[in-house]
C-alpha cells in the first residue's frame, strides 16, 4: 500500500531521509511496526522484530490501520519515504509489500552475479522478483507457474526461461527441466512465492548441492510439506523463511522503480485491475483464481480509496 499524507504530527517536516514532507505528498512506508528498542532491533534487524505490530481492529485501536480503508494510522516511531511523481499511485503500491518482500529474500540469499535462479510463481511477488534478480546479475532467472499471461509478463521483466505447468505437468518433469537448464547441477538460489506445501517438497530438488531455498510463499499457519530432513543434509540446502525487511529496502525499491522504468513493466504491467474501495467484495471475487480451470485474469489488482 502507498498513502498521501493527510496530516502529520507538529514536530515532523521531513521524511525519514530528511527530506522536506507536507501534507499531501504521497509516500511509501511499511506496513508492520517495529519496536526499535528489543533485541534483534538493536542488532539493526527491524523486520525481525519480535514485537512489530500489525493491524489491530476497531476494539483495540481506535482509528483504521488497515490497508482497506481511508486511511492508515502510522504511529511512532516508523519510517516513511516521499514518492517521486514519476512514480504512480498503482504502481507505488507494491512497493512495501511484493517488491520489498522479494528485494529483502534475494539480499538474504546472498544473491551474486552468474547465479541461476528458480522463481516458483509468477503472481505480484514472482514477477517483482525476477526483475530484481536479473538487476541483480542473475545469469539465468527460470520461472514457474500455470497461466500463460503471467509467464509472459515474467518474460518481459527479462526471465531467460519460463516453465508452463500446463506443459510441465507433474513435479518429476518440473525439476527435470530445471536440472537441463543448468546442466545437471541444479538452481543456485529457488525462491517460493506460492505458499503451497508441494510446491516447497518440489522445489528443495531443484536446488543444487549447498544451494539455497528462500521461502516467502507460506503465510498462513498449518501448512505441512513432506521433507525428507536427510536429503537436506547431504545436499547441504540453505533453508531460508523470510517475512518483511529492514526500512533501507523501501527506498532502495522506489530507487530502482524509478531507475528501471523502461527496463521492466513493473510500473506498468504487474497492476492489472484497480477497484473503488467500495467494490472490494468484486476485487477479490475477479482476483480469486483457485479452482478456476483458466486461473484469473488479474495479475495484481489495487483499492483505491
Amino acid at each position: 500500500m502507498m498513502g498521501e499524507v493527510a496530516a502529520m504530527g507538529n514536530k515532523l517536516s521531513t521524511d525519514s531521509l530528511r527530506r522536506p514532507l507536507k501534507e499531501g505528498d504521497r509516500i511509501a512506508f511499511s506496513y508492520f511496526f517495529p519496536c526499535a528498542r528489543c533485541y534483534n532491533c538493536l542488532r539493526g534487524e527491524f523486520g525481525a522484530c519480535k514485537f512489530r505490530l500489525g493491524r489491530k481492529p476497531l476494539e483495540e485501536w481506535n482509528v483504521c490501520n488497515g490497508g482497506f480503508a481511508e486511511y492508515y494510522y502510522l504511529r511512532s516511531p516508523h519510517y516513511v519515504f516521499k514518492l517521486p511523481d514519476s512514480i504512480s499511485n498503482a504502481a507505488a503500491a507494491p512497493i512495501n509489500c511484493a517488491l520489498a518482500q522479494v528485494y529483502e529474500a534475494l539480499h538474504l540469499g546472498g544473491i551474486r552475479m552468474g547465479d541461476n535462479i528458480v522463481i516458483q510463481g509468477a503472481g505480484g511477488l514472482g514477477i517483482n522478483a525476477t526483475a530484481v534478480a536479473r538487476e541483480l546479475g542473475a545469469s539465468k532467472v527460470i520461472v514457474i507457474d500455470g497461466q500463460k499471461p503471467r509467464l509472459d509478463l515474467a518474460t518481459q521483466c527479462r526471465a531467460t526461461h519460463t516453465i508452463d505447468m500446463g506443459e510441465y505437468d507433474t513435479p518429476e518433469s518440473r525439476i527435470d527441466r530445471v536440472m537441463e537448464l543448468t546442466n545437471g547441477i541444479g538452481a543456485d538460489k529457488v525462491l517460493e512465492v506460492v505458499g503451497f506445501p508441494s510446491a516447497v517438497e518440489e522445489g528443495l530438488k531443484m536446488v543444487r548441492m549447498r544451494g539455497t531455498y528462500l521461502e516467502v510463499g507460506h503465510i498462513s499457519p498449518n501448512s505441512f510439506p513432506k521433507i525428507d530432513m536427510s536429503t537436506m543434509v547431504s545436499n547441504q540446502v540453505r533453508f531460508y523463511g523470510i517475512q518483511h525487511y529492514d526500512p533501507w529496502i523501501i527506498p532502495n525499491a522506489i530507487d530502482f522503480l524509478e531507475r528501471t522504468a523502461d527496463k521492466y513493466p513493473l510500473t506498468t504491467g504487474v497492476i492489472s485491475h484497480e477497484f473503488p474501495l467500495d467494490q472490494i467484495g468484486k476485487a477479490f471475487e475477479t482476483a480469486e483464481w483457485l479452482g478456476r480451470q483458466s486461473g484469473s485474469e488479474v495479475t495484481r489488482a489495487v483499492i483505491t480509496p
